[in-house]
């Protein structure tokens, strides 16, 4: 059976890695057919939108979208386009893995952690943003509510159960931030009480932070709100060698988006040497959603065999081949 998916292919080297990943996944022989949709600059300049009503249709009725990464400016500018995908669809739960691989600049060999972010409500609804007419100064509120603090730590109890992990860390800021992230701790305690096979572990988020670069082994999955977890899942991303092998799934109850998370990275853009794996990765993330838990692994150790054995690396990885090369390695050893 064919399994129809929305394929973005972003911006700068995005069309790039989405080329080389739908290679790899046509290899892999996963039974999925693309419906392509256009979404940032691309859109745009063909659309004079920069997200088309025809790409939000494309996503509702095929519930399950591989994204490129989009343009987003910093400081100015248009609105993430990330952050209105995810409000749209309502794509409450970020996961993103850090598990370590072979052969990267990463100073640790062992981290194999989740962090589970919320992904709508918190600092990033940007509430009543606004900047004084003398420039002087800024306002942006932040909302936290019982059922998204409860549904997404609930999410990240229901994760671990279901792989096999035995530890859920909340990460709060509620010595000093006693409302909003006072009320996300409590939310926390009263789900992790349903739970009682699963270590449940309180941390603030600074201690967090410190103990992810001291000792990252001690953690298995984290569950926190919107901001701390963007700060956060970057900082795993460099604890196992960089945004380039960090994948990232946006899931809700009707449909999902799976990305990698780094940038654009308009200096490299059309060179053909940027890094897949990232995306490659939330491919594999997507495969596990869609009940093909085996072909996941399948398309993981490929990649892990790759490193392993040096073969086509891109430049980051400390290789000089290009991006299909490398995706051409990998898709041999599956």
């Amino acid at each position: 059976m064919t399994q129809t998916i929305t394929v973005i292919r972003g911006d700068g080297i995005g069309p790039e890695i989405m080329d080389a990943t739908l290679f790899v996944l046509d290899k892999l022989g996963a039974g999925l057919s693309y419906e392509f949709a256009d979404a940032g600059l691309a859109a745009l300049e063909k659309h004079g939108e920069l997200i088309p009503a025809s790409t939000l249709e494309s996503i509702k009725k095929n519930k399950v979208a591989l994204k490129s990464p989009l343009t987003t400016p910093v400081g100015g500018g248009f609105s993430s386009i990330n952050v209105a995908l995810r409000r749209q669809f309502d794509l409450y739960a970020n996961v993103r893995p850090a598990i370590s691989f072979p052969n990267t600049k990463s100073r640790y060999e062992n981290v194999n952690l989740i962090t589970v972010r919320e992904n709508t409500e918190g600092a990033y609804l940007s509430e009543g943003q606004e900047v004084s007419a003398d420039g002087e100064t800024a306002f942006s509120g932040t909302r936290i509510t019982r059922k998204g603090s409860e549904r997404i730590v609930r999410y990240a109890f229901e994760l671990a159960r279901s792989t096999g992990r035995k530890k859920v860390t909340a990460v709060h800021k509620a010595n000093i931030i006693k409302s909003t992230s006072g009320l996300f701790l409590n939310i926390a305690r009263e789900v992790a009480a349903n739970y009682p096979e699963i270590e449940f572990q309180e941390m603030i988020v600074d201690n967090t932070c410190m103990q992810l670069v001291m000792r990252p082994e001690q953690f298995d999955v984290i569950v926190t709100t919107n901001l701390f977890g963007d700060i956060i899942s970057d900082l795993c991303a460099g604890l196992v060698g960089g945004l380039g092998l960090a994948p990232g799934a946006n899931i809700g109850e009707n449909a999902a988006i799976f990305e990698a998370v780094h940038g654009t990275a308009p200096d490299i853009a059309g060179k053909g040497i940027a890094n897949p794996c990232a995306l490659l990765l939330g491919a594999a993330q997507m495969l596990d959603h869609l009940g093909q838990p085996q072909n996941a692994e399948r398309l993981r150790n490929a990649i892990v065999a790759t490193m392993e054995a040096r073969d086509s690396l891109t430049g980051d990885l400390g290789g000089n081949s290009g991006t299909m090369d490398f995706a051409k390695a990998i898709a041999s050893r599956l």
